[in-house]
């Protein structure tokens, strides 16, 4: 499953939000792809993702919690 925490990390001007599988890194990868994420979007275990990004990635159907309550990849 894909899970996405909410825009709230600010960085050159954008707010934007984590992206991680619980599956693998292939479902991550191919998840990005479809989302339009540039690869260099990828760090160690995550994408970064706008805020603009924020409402396609939940309609095409990743999870939305919150990392610091521990919520993603549960």
């Amino acid at each position: 499953m894909l899970y996405l925490d909410r825009p709230a990390v600010p960085w050159r001007g954008r707010l934007w939000s984590h992206l991680i599988s619980d599956v693998s890194y292939a479902e991550l990868h191919a998840f990005a792809e479809a989302l339009g994420a540039p690869r260099r979007g990828f760090d160690r275990d995550h994408y970064d993702i706008p805020a603009e990004r924020f409402p396609v990635a939940v309609w095409l159907g990743a999870q939305v919690g919150d990392r610091a309550a521990g919520q993603l990849g549960q």
